[in-house]
């Protein structure tokens, strides 16, 4: 399957750390507010559906494991289709910010899933995965790195 390839190639530079933190801001209240919806699913389906007492809700592993799972699959559910549809999340929209194949195509679910994954690895890591854009001659991030991807700024309209 061959991916589209975005315009406006000979436009785009590399995106700078100011930029991603504040795509990063926005789109960290984006997923609060997708954590916050899939707890209260995940706590109505385990009082109404499963039938637990509010007190017995988050007491065994199994709650508390199928809570982190849910977080985890919705968070990375909502940064793959934001990725693969335009290469932007809501927050890189505002930033005129978009996350590329090298060769100006969108990126692939396998890419998608690896810029996820190290994502959360360079966020563990006190956020120097970010911070390497400061020391990369290409401004690249872990995540970009790991995908064989680039993160770039559009140009004003």
């Amino acid at each position: 399957m061959t991916t589209r390839r975005f315009t406006q190639l000979d436009d785009v530079w590399p995106a700078g750390i100011g930029r991603r933190l504040g795509a990063m801001l926005y789109d960290g209240f984006l997923v609060m507010a997708i954590w916050i919806a899939v707890t209260v699913a995940h706590l109505a389906f385990f009082r109404f559906v499963l039938g637990q007492t509010a007190e017995e809700i988050g007491t065994t592993a199994f709650d508390i494991w199928s809570l982190r799972l849910m977080l985890l699959f919705f968070v990375t559910l909502f940064f793959v289709y934001s990725w693969r549809r335009g290469g932007m999340t809501l927050g890189m929209q505002a930033w005129r910010l978009r996350v590329q194949t090298l060769d100006g195509h969108a990126i692939t679910l396998k890419q998608s899933l690896i810029r996820c994954a190290t994502a959360w690895l360079s966020l563990a890591a006190f956020g120097i995965g970010y911070w390497w854009v400061l020391f990369d001659g290409q401004r690249r991030s872990w995540p970009d790195i790991a995908s064989k991807t680039e993160t770039v700024v559009l140009p004003k309209k």
